[in-house]
């Protein structure tokens, strides 16, 4: 069954500029389909379209009959004093009148109870049970813990909350109307980790259909089965996640750039071959009507278009030499805000070219300890960092002094660089043309994040500090200062909750968490894996001793044996562990069965070490008799 239906919709805002020129694609039911494009592309416009906040100017819309469809980026305005919880529990609107009708009938059959009364009383009843009207508190103790909504924000008026809390409130309210049809807006932007992987759960388990907009790569891959790319207006489709969307479009890159290839060579030969034709047909009319011939062919050609990439950035960091191996040095750091301790005894070592993630929920601290770490915010305990050490920051809110300068002279005046250097600066920052002429104030968050990169990348650092570096980027944006980082050599401590970027930088994490900072001496993956680990420990029912002990081995000749046979078995284990190694160098971009095979090794590394001591007891037995 089709959910939605998009046949040959245009729409456009300004005359001879089209967002949306002959879009069409079909949505199944139970569907969880991604929307991919460029900023500005009419991804969101395209979902006004589908809630009918938005008229197209011609092409058809059909939306199943009888579906819900609910948008998360519509945040509706409520009474004035509606508190948080007067918000949630506005998704059960239609029980809650139930439940009034329920009340007025119950004191009618105290004086009249007749058989019709008692009938539509039943009736009510049964609704208000099957629409669960007995389970709403459940439901929203359950998305309001997993969506990180406190019992202190429930009771907090909706008007007074920030942006990011309003959104989270908002996905909350749309989960709980139990809608067949989710439009998610970036549903991840406002959330910390253990939010977003609880939404993806959440998700995978929805029995309706979902349309998301998201430049969370790792969220993609958790929970799409498609994705359909808006791209000049019309769509192109991906049958997979977000990992065979990229595979798949260099795929079709390299195809469209091989044709275009080949049929350039062939219309070079055949026009080759018609002027060699013209010239020995001027006194051969056979000749040249068989060249004219031969033109009009290469005229009718469908010719395929030259496949163009999008700009790249152009830049690296200018690195300054570091000289020695610790960086930064912290010893019994502790951080109060407003009667509250944020972290306490923090004791840590960052050694030369690491790259740290800085994880935990929102409201941890996080930034709080990096401005600490930065000397911005004072703090109890003892920083030092090394001699040679010269640090760079680039905040989550991006502040600049002088909003009202352009791009161009607030690198002249900030950087004290040259016209060219600057243009060449901008230049390599994809600000060209009359872009470097625009105000700094009038710039998106995502341009901002870059100009504020390119004045950092001009300075010699070797200490870089971001601070939810990809926050409100595109992908494209989130690539280019990926690619940005890739070759910098230097030390990197950063927030961030896109897991994609944690994974692909990180070697070391340390989570913030119950006002400690927990130290991890490896990546994202790993991490995780081991998280899982312990979580799976915590679950496990204890297990209580066996009464009956295993008899004692005695005698040489048993010893002998059950030497021989651990040494059997812990060979095997070897062999089995390296063949996990091996696959784990193979399954780098395959997340899921990268976890999947961090768990496994794990367990094979303590069985092998249950072994090892196993056989190390009964070899010394084996020795002493």
């Amino acid at each position: 069954m089709i959910d939605i239906s998009v046949n040959e919709l245009v729409k456009s805002f300004e005359v001879g500029q089209t967002l949306l020129d002959g879009l069409s694609f079909d949505i199944h039911e139970g569907e969880c389909v991604g929307i991919m494009g460029r900023n500005g592309c009419g991804k969101t416009t395209l979902f006004r379209l589908l809630t009918g906040e938005l008229s197209p100017d011609s092409g058809e819309i059909h939306i199943a009959a009888g579906k819900k469809l609910g948008l998360i980026s519509q945040i509706p305005v409520y009474p004035a004093g509606f508190s948080v919880e007067d918000v949630l529990r506005t998704a059960f609107a239609a029980l809650a009148s139930l439940k009034r009708r329920m009340e007025e009938l119950e004191k009618t059959l105290e004086k009249d109870a007749s058989r019709a009364n008692l009938s539509e009383y039943d009736r009510l009843s049964n609704a208000y049970l099957t629409g669960g009207g007995y389970e709403q508190d459940t439901e929203v103790d359950k998305v309001c813990n997993g969506l990180g909504i406190p019992a202190e924000m429930r009771g907090r008026e909706f008007d007074r909350l920030s942006g990011g809390e309003k959104t989270r409130v908002n996905l909350a309210r749309l989960l709980l109307e139990k809608t067949d049809i989710l439009l998610l807006d970036e549903p991840t932007n406002h959330l910390d980790l253990r939010s977003v992987e609880w939404l993806e759960d959440y998700i995978r388990h929805f029995k309706g259909t979902v349309l998301t907009i998201s430049h969370d790569r790792y969220f993609l891959d958790q929970v799409v089965q498609r994705i359909i790319e808006i791209s000049a207006g019309r769509a192109e489709f991906y049958s997979g996640n977000y990992s065979f969307y990229l595979e798949e479009k260099q795929e079709r890159f390299n195809h469209q750039l091989r044709q275009y290839e080949q049929e350039q060579a062939r219309l070079k030969q055949l026009g080759f071959t018609v002027e060699r034709m013209k010239g020995w047909g001027i006194n051969n009319r056979v000749l040249y009507r068989r060249a004219m011939s031969i033109q009009h062919r290469m005229e009718r050609i469908e010719k395929t278009e030259r496949p163009t990439k999008e700009k790249t950035l152009r830049a690296r960091f200018g690195e300054k030499e570091f000289h020695g191996d610790e960086v930064l040095t912290v010893k019994n750091l502790s951080k109060q805000f407003g009667g509250r301790t944020l972290f306490s005894g923090v004791e840590l070592t960052v050694r030369g070219g690491e790259r740290i993630a800085l994880l935990g929920d929102n409201g941890t601290g996080k930034t709080t300890f990096l401005r600490v770490l930065l000397g911005e915010l004072p703090a109890e305990g003892k920083i030092k960092f090394g001699p040679s050490v010269k640090s760079g920051y680039l905040p989550q809110v991006i502040h600049f002094a002088h909003p009202e300068r352009t791009l161009y002279d607030t690198m002249l005046y900030e950087k004290n660089c040259t016209p060219q250097t600057a243009r060449d600066r901008l230049g390599a920052f994809l600000f060209s043309g009359e872009d470097v002429f625009k105000t700094v104030g009038t710039l998106s968050g995502g341009e901002q994040s870059r100009l504020r990169l390119c004045m950092l990348m001009d300075e010699k650092i070797n200490l870089l500090v971001l601070d939810e570096p990809t926050n409100h980027l595109d992908v494209a944006s989130r690539e280019w200062i990926e690619c940005a980082l890739e070759d910098y050599e230097g030390t990197l401590i950063f927030v961030s909750h896109d897991r994609y970027f944690v994974d692909k930088f990180a070697t070391r994490v340390w989570e913030l968490s119950d006002g400690t900072i927990r130290d991890f001496p490896c990546g994202y993956a790993k991490y995780r894996a081991i998280l899982e680990h312990e979580a799976a420990a915590r679950q496990r029912p204890a297990q209580p001793k066996k009464e009956k002990q295993a008899k004692p081995v005695s005698g040489s000749k048993e010893l002998e044996k059950l030497v021989r046979r651990l040494e059997r078995e812990i060979a095997a284990k070897e062999d089995e562990a390296a063949q996990l190694e091996q696959a784990l160098a193979g399954a780098a971009s395959d997340y899921q069965e990268l976890l999947r095979l961090t768990a496994e090794k794990e367990r094979c590394e303590a069985e092998l070490e249950d072994l090892m001591a196993r056989w190390e007891e009964a070899a010394q037995a084996l020795e002493q008799g």
